[in-house]
């Protein structure tokens, strides 16, 4: 290897104070002292290793790699697709072209094939090239400052759709109701998790809640939610329901999966064009909460229950030919129906390992009730007052739908 080891000079521009990793690719040793020569008059603090063929370069590339300079005089070979095939194992690094071909329309070429400069050997001097391989190393910077952000531009229009997809608007046509959600997934950086949830009113003035979650927190998950989301909300507008709609969900599961392993857990509940009463289908999930006003209670008074899970079924994906039965509810007159996902009861309580469970939730969504908490206020105090019992923010996915009823006057 050689080495050219002298201080920036003080009008170097910015950026070159470190030094310059330079990789000069030339098969004649008299080329090589020229540019040692022209590098060191230039006053460059540069570190260069020479090869004297391609695969020579291969082995001599680094990471630290800011600059190739590539020799394409010798006679008889492919100019450009040997400058291609430097350009391809170059990656981050910038590439200039040394040459004694004097040849504009090679130079053109060569530019357009993704050289950052081409400098024909009897005209440069020390300073020119100086200036060149500087010069070039910030152009790849700037080009790959701008692809980085062209890609993480392309991405958030990405997570954006998925998350649009996730995170879908209810189809809900009744001023009576009143519909609130929170999500929030348990990977860190992450826009998506394996929870999803929809609701859909369906003509007759049937309306429909699903939340679910999918095992694992990976984007395969994620995906998969959004997938079954998409089904869910197709079959119930075609017009299925209750069983038959799981047990299709169940399918679509088996098929869309990326493992055998995973499966997913899900509540759906259908609530009457009457508002007064509801079927409920459970999956291998949690229990809804229902805040009701008391038969007997006066202005104020709200009962909060879990709902009843003695009536379930397995999770999707578990069992072939499952079965899922129904739970009628009477919801009453005003009420608040609350889905979420096991992400706000498994949160522990205290340092020991005792966890929240859903008599827990009960507990702390009656005391936000007492304190006037409803609607979205209503989530957001229980997840903090779950999150404040854990100790730390929950690790897992986490969902929260909260339907409302109040009757018109």
């Amino acid at each position: 290897m050689s080495a050219i080891s002298q201080h920036t000079s003080p009008a170097a521009p910015p950026g070159t104070e470190d030094g310059i990793d330079l990789l000069l690719i030339d098969d004649d040793p008299g080329n090589v002292g020229v540019v040692e020569k022209m590098l060191a008059e230039a006053g460059l603090d540069i570190a260069m290793s020479v090869a004297g063929s391609l695969d020579e370069a291969r082995r001599r590339l680094t990471r630290r790699t800011q600059c190739i300079l590539v020799d394409l005089s010798a006679p008889g070979i492919d100019h450009l697709g040997v400058l291609r095939q430097v350009l391809d194992m170059a990656e981050r690094a910038a590439v200039v072209v040394l040459t004694g071909l004097s040849d504009a329309h090679l130079g053109v070429r060569a530019v357009a094939a993704g050289a950052e400069d081409y400098l024909v050997k009897q005209e440069v001097d020390g300073p020119l090239l100086a200036r060149a391989i500087r010069y070039a190393i910030e152009r790849k910077r700037a080009e790959e400052s701008e692809r980085r952000l062209v890609e993480a531009r392309i991405m958030g229009r990405e997570n954006a759709r998925l998350e649009r997809g996730l995170l879908p608007v209810p189809l809900i046509d009744d001023p009576s109701l009143r519909h609130d959600t929170r999500y929030r997934p348990g990977r860190r950086r992450a826009l998506l998790g394996g929870d999803f949830y929809d609701t859909v009113q369906t003509e007759g003035g049937a309306v429909h809640l699903m939340i679910g979650d999918v095992c694992g927190h990976g984007p395969d998950e994620a995906a998969l939610g959004v997938q079954l989301r998409m089904a869910w909300r197709t079959l119930v507008l075609a017009g299925h329901t209750g069983e038959q709609l799981l047990g299709i969900l169940d399918t679509v599961l088996g098929h869309e999966r990326r493992s055998e392993e995973l499966f997913t857990t899900l509540c759906m509940v259908t609530v009457a064009p009457s508002r007064r009463t509801a079927r409920m289908h459970l999956a291998g999930h949690p229990p809804p909460l229902l805040f009701r006003r008391p038969a007997d209670g006066a202005d104020g008074d709200v009962e909060v229950t879990a709902l009843p899970d003695y009536a379930h079924g397995p999770a999707l994906g578990l069992v072939p030919g499952a079965e899922w039965p129904t739970t009628e509810i009477d919801l009453g007159e005003s009420w608040e129906l609350m889905l979420y996902t096991d992400g706000l009861i498994e949160g522990r309580v205290g340092a020991g390992p005792d966890r929240l469970g859903t008599e827990g939730l009960v507990g702390l969504a009656r005391s936000a009730r007492r304190r006037g908490r409803t609607g979205r206020a209503l989530i957001d105090e229980l997840v903090n007052e779950v999150e404040a019992l854990n100790g730390d923010a929950l690790a897992d996915d986490l969902a929260v739908l909260l339907l409302s009823h109040t009757p018109s006057e």
